[in-house]
């Protein structure tokens, strides 16, 4: 798990060292699909996959589907590793076999918790699921570090480090691992598997397009392509509900929604997980744009140091969540859920309060008790959610709670970049304008730039490039070098966009602090402990007409 993890986020960090490598300017319109899909393609293949695997999990063994996932993930990180081409063709290259990376991300990420929960007795769930999911958060900030270190050094080691635990993994999964799991002799629902899966790529490839501008608009949410996904999508996901309801084997088992531990853990993991997904993200934008270039860094450096700088976020979840899994065990959920939820709210409440350029050891503070927040409330909702499951529907449970997991982080990408682009839109071209003009910059030409979508601001910080070098382009040459000079400095662009950036800082993180509260809501009104050793949660009618089956 930890593994998948660092994979889903690492290339976030080293990608303008693998785009150097394969020699393509991910920032020119006709690359930004590369880049796109470079950040998306993991992200969507293993929400659209988990829950079809953890049901072939139910079905053949959860065991077996584990170490082909290893299996997969180990071979598509050496054929990452070993890309040879340059420009478009080592891009669909890395794009393919990200996406064949991911397809075993989603057999590890489908049947790791269903393998625990076989494996571990009611009272010891909550310690044991904690230590994945410190696996699974930690993987997804630690990919940021690692990214930023071995980037540099050599693009291809982004995609290497992953070999040797691959192969291991695969060789001692294989060896040592045993089912110890009920399974569910069931025919694969093909129509529910295609009808998901349409649907819910058809949506995350709206999102993913959403956030690109679209004619004269700033974002793409007009376009004809971007509602034809979101609508068609949805449509889509609601002819897979009814399919659901009418096949003898169903891929999402709608009947464990009765279940109220499993529907409301559900909905806190869902809104903790585009709080959380957007954090990332904005803290990642927030560093490299602003905050490091402003005390020193030159933005070639931010990525490694943005990564750096954030520890505190995962040090705070490796303290909490074993520690709350423990303590859930004896004491139930509830209250460390819920009490979670609340303290990761009032941390956005308390970065909304932060000025732009912080002092750093506030800043700190404030992330490390975001971490013990998230770290309280992830190990216990897991162990909420498993808990409440029948022993024949794990599989599939899992894959369903980490559909919604993979999916938030989608979605939070879409609506917080959104929300940034609104705020930077209706202040930035003025500012930026007048800034340009100030040191030399043509009229027609400082007028021209600050018309352009701010997406290419956010996408140029993100990515470690200096954003006021690639805007001005052939212009840098026609100015003066002291002119030249300070603009691309490390003071002109942070001190310009810190004021139309914290507009949409303000929107981004009200938004994660209005998730987190329902999320609280949501985890205080679920059981405490969950009834799965016993019969699912569900009324002995529903077991009986075998919407799911009952444990002996």
């Amino acid at each position: 798990m930890l593994m998948a993890t660092i994979n889903s986020s690492i290339v976030l960090i080293a990608l303008p060292d693998i785009f150097r490598g394969i020699e393509i300017n991910p920032l020119e319109p006709a690359n930004t699909g590369y880049l796109l899909w470079m950040i998306m393609g993991f992200l969507v293949v293993t929400a659209v996959l988990v829950v079809g695997f953890g049901r072939l999990g139910d079905m053949y063994g959860r065991v077996r589907m584990y170490n082909l996932g290893f299996a997969i993930f180990a071979v598509s990180s050496v054929l990452l590793a070993v890309t040879w081409q340059t420009g478009g063709p080592a891009a669909l290259w890395l794009i393919g076999w990200r996406i064949v990376q991911g397809i075993g991300g989603a057999f590890l990420m489908a049947n790791s918790n269903a393998i625990l929960t076989d494996a571990f007795p009611l009272h010891q769930r909550g310690l044991a699921l904690g230590i994945n999911s410190v696996a699974a958060i930690t993987g997804s900030f630690l990919g940021l570090v690692i990214g930023g270190v071995l980037g540099p050094v050599n693009w291809h080691l982004v995609f290497l480090v992953s070999v040797p635990f691959g192969v291991f993994g695969t060789v001692w999964a294989y060896r040592k691992l045993r089912d110890t799991g009920a399974r569910t002799p069931a025919r694969m629902d093909w129509w529910g598997n295609l009808s998901f899966a349409a649907g819910l790529i058809a949506v995350l490839v709206g999102i993913t397009y959403g956030i690109q501008p679209y004619g004269g608009h700033v974002m793409g949410w007009t376009s004809p392509m971007v509602l034809c996904c979101l609508i068609g999508g949805a449509a889509v996901l609601v002819l897979f509900a009814v399919i659901e309801t009418r096949v003898p084997h169903p891929l999402f088992t709608l009947s464990l929604f009765r279940i109220r531990s499993f529907t409301l853990g559900n909905v806190a993991n869902l809104l903790a997980s585009l709080g959380r997904g957007g954090l990332m993200f904005i803290l990642i934008i927030w560093l490299q744009g602003i905050w490091l270039p402003r005390h020193g860094y030159s933005f070639e450096q931010t990525p490694l140091w943005a990564g750096i700088y954030m520890l505190p976020l995962t040090i705070g979840f490796l303290v909490a969540a074993p520690l709350s899994g423990l303590l859930s065990d004896r004491r139930g959920a509830r209250w460390y859920t819920t009490g979670g939820m609340i303290v990761a709210g009032g941390t956005f409440l308390g970065l909304q309060l932060l000025p732009v350029d912080f002092g750093y050891w506030t800043f700190a503070a404030v992330l490390l008790i975001n971490g013990i927040g998230m770290g309280l409330f992830a190990s216990p909702n897991r162990a909420q959610i498993m808990n409440s499951l029948p022993a024949t529907a794990r599989g599939a449970g899992a894959g369903m709670t980490a559909t919604f997991q993979n999916a938030a982080m989608v979605l939070s990408i879409g609506i917080v970049f959104s929300l940034i682009i609104v705020g930077l839109s209706q202040h930035l071209p003025v500012v930026l304008e007048h800034g340009l003009v100030q040191h030399g910059v043509p009229v027609a030409d400082a007028s021209r730039i600050a018309q352009l979508p701010p997406v290419g601001v956010l996408f140029a910080a993100f990515l470690g490039y200096n954003p006021i070098q690639q805007l001005l382009g052939g212009v840098l040459g026609q100015l003066p070098p002291d002119q030249a000079a300070f603009l691309t400095g490390r003071g002109f662009f942070p001190e310009l966009i810190s004021g139309p950036f914290s507009d949409g800082l303000t929107a981004a993180f009200l938004f994660a602090l209005v998730a987190c509260v329902i999320a609280a809501v949501a985890s205080f009104l679920a059981d405490g402990r969950g009834r799965g050793d016993i019969h699912g949660g569900l009324p002995a009618s529903d077991l009986r007409r075998g919407s799911v089956a009952a444990t002996r």
